[in-house]
């Protein structure tokens, strides 16, 4: 086995990024597990530049935890079960980047993995399942 190559996601989220009703699902996921917090994730929904203005916003919101409370952040990446583990290794992976932004961007893409899975099981039937 070649230690080079990055093991690939099994459940490769790229096909479903573009698509509107799972992109306006993963911000309203995004808006529920922060306002559990407290932190009111607000911006329009231009589909043209969601992705952009999202990542700007929870930017914004992770270096703030990150230089005031914490503790409400660890208890936000716990709700959205972001494990230290995976935050760090991607601090490693990519130093060019600030922690807020590397946390953002694994907040966006793990919240987008929650929609698809939700959907996923919600659209399966016991019907496809194979016979014995």
């Amino acid at each position: 086995m070649n230690s080079d190559k990055p093991i690939k996601d099994p459940f490769d989220i790229e096909p479903f990024k573009a698509e509107q009703e799972v992109i306006r699902l993963t911000v309203a996921q995004i808006k529920k597990d922060f306002g559990m917090f407290g932190i009111d994730i607000d911006f329009p929904l231009n589909m043209e530049m969601v992705y952009h203005d999202l990542f700007r916003e929870l930017d914004y919101h992770v270096a703030g935890l990150l230089a005031r409370n914490v503790q409400k952040l660890s208890a936000l990446l716990y709700q959205i079960d972001l494990h230290e583990k995976t935050i760090l290794k991607a601090w490693e992976d990519h130093p060019e980047f600030t922690h807020s932004q590397i946390i953002a961007e694994l907040i966006i893409y793990r919240e987008l993995k929650k929609v698809l899975f939700r959907s996923y099981y919600k659209n399966y039937k016991l019907k496809d399942l194979p016979e014995e």
